[in-house]
């Protein structure tokens, strides 16, 4: 009886046609209004506008000692932002996808985010040098350029990313509106998660919220360049396959006769008859040469048919009939046989 249990482990047997997204005015849009509300948040911090007063309020109130029941549950929720562990989960479920639609894409989607997560999100952190609440030296001042990394927030960041790839690359609209609904809940909740911590100030999970996002909505600009890069690497998957294969060797025929060259001897001329080898079981073996012509010269009148092998006959065991060899014509003289044992 046969189970279909394990089906849906199956290699799909050709490649599924995805489209990437594009680049459409409506993404572009979406763009330029979420990069003009980053540059807004980033203006309002060095500014020490109201939203650094928001700051200060939020991390007075102290969330984690308000709610203190939920604190243990959430030092776990915290993880889902984490690069190391969310990024190991989110490449094995990807790195399966990729096996089954013989496809690199999801891997090189998945890399190229988290590379232009760190590079622009690395770069806003190192240059404004802004400290985390817990570090915090004046009250209602914004804390920049102290030697902090803390803005914008990472972990808020890598979760939109991490779990907004999976929306970008689902490849049904039902799916993508799913995922894109988790993926959003998820990142929501773990930038409140660190403001209730007092890990992150209130603006610094809002700019963690909008880096994360400009990454998934510019994502169709890096497609030609992943498209070139899984083609690379099929390209080189194909060259070392290439390289491991035998070198395939000429067939013989089974029945053919082999064709063996012998080296003339010195002073050989073309009249020179050609001996004939011998191969393992006693049968002649044809050479590349005038054996047949030196057998004709040497015996110009003995008809084709006559010619045997130059070998010694067998005579059978018992037999006093004398060898083939040693036959007297009819009318002959009987040659002289040399005498043994005397």
């Amino acid at each position: 009886m046969r189970t279909d249990i394990f089906a849906r482990l199956d290699r799909e047997p050709e490649p599924p046609k995805i489209e990437p997204p594009r680049m459409s005015r409506h993404r572009i849009a979406l763009f330029c209004g979420t990069l003009a509300f980053y540059l807004a948040i980033v203006v309002a911090v060095l500014v020490s506008s109201r939203l650094v007063a928001l700051d200060w309020k939020v991390m007075l109130f102290r969330p984690y000692q308000q709610w203190p029941e939920i604190h243990a549950f959430l030092d776990y929720y915290i993880v889902l932002g984490q690069r190391g562990p969310t990024a190991t989960m989110v490449a094995c479920w990807l790195g399966w996808r990729s096996w089954r639609q013989h496809t690199m894409r999801p891997l090189l989607t998945l890399g190229a985010s988290l590379l232009l997560l760190n590079v622009t999100v690395g770069a806003v952190k190192i240059g404004l040098g802004r400290l985390g609440p817990h570090y915090a030296t004046q009250i209602g001042s914004a804390e920049l350029f102290a030697g902090g990394d803390i803005f914008p927030s990472g972990h808020t960041a890598n979760a939109v990313v991490t779990w907004g790839i999976l929306a970008y690359l689902a490849t049904t609209p039902r799916a993508r509106r799913y995922l894109s609904a988790a993926s959003a809940i998820v990142s929501l909740g773990v930038g409140l998660t660190t403001v209730y911590l007092g890990t992150h100030w209130l603006s610094d999970v809002l700019l963690g919220w909008t880096a994360g996002l400009l990454i998934l909505l510019g994502l169709p600009w890096v497609e030609p360049l992943i498209t070139r890069a899984e083609a690379w690497i099929f390209a080189q998957r194909e060259a070392l396959r290439g390289r491991g294969r035998p070198v395939p060797s000429v067939p013989v025929a089974a029945c053919g006769p082999r064709t063996v060259v012998l080296p003339q001897p010195v002073g050989a001329t073309a009249e020179t008859p050609v001996l004939e080898p011998v191969a393992a079981g006693g049968h002649p073996a044809t050479t590349t040469g005038t054996v047949a012509g030196a057998r004709s010269r040497a015996h110009p009148a003995a008809p084709s048919h006559l010619v045997r092998s130059e070998r010694t006959p067998v005579t059978p065991a018992g037999s006093r009939r004398p060898p083939h060899a040693d036959r007297t014509p009819r009318g002959g003289t009987a040659p002289a046989r040399p005498m043994s044992g005397g």
